[in-house]
């Protein structure tokens, strides 16, 4: 395992030089945040985030994300097109010596959340999730970008969008999703890139769309549509932790070999599909974060992890979940449990 940190580039108020001062980082995550989905992310572009990155002293180790058009997803006839952009944005990714992409297969929105800014008992804010509140929203308004999405919503682009998710359901999404794989799978391999699925967050269906990627049949179920080295997954803790009935232990001793990027954080169920983040070691949360840990090691995994999400603490203010001093101790934490499973007289 070596670990990494989320980097939104130039406009991240987080800067390398900050995550440098992060012992044991080795690597950034990171993405063009600014190319739409759908188009060709440009060589040059690809190269110069590239350089970038290892000019500050790091590698540039998983892009997150590629975003996936909508097309696709909806399985209309663009989507053949927008595959093979998809595609050419992986050949440009491999080029630029890039490992692993992360990438989801949400419908309409990415990971959601309903308060950004939980006050904790410790003075602390975080993320949290509430599916009643959810479901209470005015769609009429649209969705703005959130943090960490390639897309934002007005009320009438929205609209048309659930119209068109009505005639989908999960087997057809399913079959969407393979139809992708059959195509972009041989491509990483030809590119030299591991493709690593990211599970739905939080795990559940919002708005009547559907949602596949929440257990570990699903996980199972991902790596058997294409099964090929390069078809993969992101295992993470969080998304997967907020179903109760995830084992994630058993879940990672399942599809351990095909597991190419960890997120790790930590969550707190406090109701019916309800929950908020926590602080990332196991005491504070509703993960065994020691449990999985020693489960990916225990399946060999040698690749890239990250904290993920982190609270706002110290008065630190930006971009909600990615400020820099929660998730540094969250890498330090995480690293300090391998170096324990790692010491065979533990």
């Amino acid at each position: 395992m070596y670990m990494t940190f989320r980097w939104f580039g130039a406009d991240d108020r987080v800067s390398l030089a900050n995550i440098r001062q992060v012992p044991g980082v080795e690597g950034i995550v990171s993405a063009l945040h600014d190319v739409p989905s759908g188009d060709v992310w440009p060589k040059d572009c690809v190269q110069r985030l590239g350089e970038q990155i290892a000019d500050a002293g790091f590698r540039f180790s998983v892009v997150e994300s590629i975003p996936i058009h909508e097309d696709i997803k909806l399985g209309r006839p663009t989507r053949d097109a927008l595959i093979d952009n998809w595609c050419r944005s992986l050949c440009h990714v491999g080029e630029a010596g890039v490992p692993v992409v992360c990438y989801n297969f949400m419908p309409v929105f990415d990971w959601m959340r309903t308060d950004f800014e939980m006050p904790l008992g410790d003075g602390s804010t975080a993320m949290a999730y509430d599916h009643a509140a959810m479901q209470r929203y005015d769609l009429s308004k649209g969705m703005a970008r959130l943090p960490a999405w390639a897309d934002g919503y007005d009320g009438q682009r929205l609209a048309a969008l659930l119209a068109a998710y009505q005639s989908v359901g999960e087997s057809q999404l399913w079959d969407n999703l393979a139809y992708f794989l059959e195509r972009v799978t041989p491509a990483a391999a030809t590119a030299n890139v591991k493709l690593a699925l990211h599970p739905d967050d939080p795990p559940w269906s919002i708005f009547g769309l559907p949602r596949i990627i929440t257990n570990g049949k699903a996980l199972e179920r991902v790596i058997a549509l294409v099964d090929h080295p390069a078809n993969g997954l992101t295992f993470c803790t969080g998304s997967l932790g907020a179903l109760p009935g995830n084992d994630l232990a058993a879940m990672i001793r399942a599809v351990g070999p095909r597991i190419y990027f960890a997120h790790c954080r930590n969550v707190i169920t406090t109701g019916e599909r309800q929950f908020h983040e926590t602080p990332h070691p196991s005491r504070f949360g509703g993960v065994n974060m020691l449990d999985a840990l020693r489960a990916l090691r225990a399946a060999g995994f040698d690749g890239p992890m990250r904290p993920d999400h982190g609270r706002a603490i110290w008065g630190e203010t930006g971009r909600p979940g990615y400020g820099l001093h929660d998730r540094a101790l969250g890498a330090m934490y995480l690293q300090g449990l391998w170096e324990a499973l790692s010491d065979s007289r533990a």
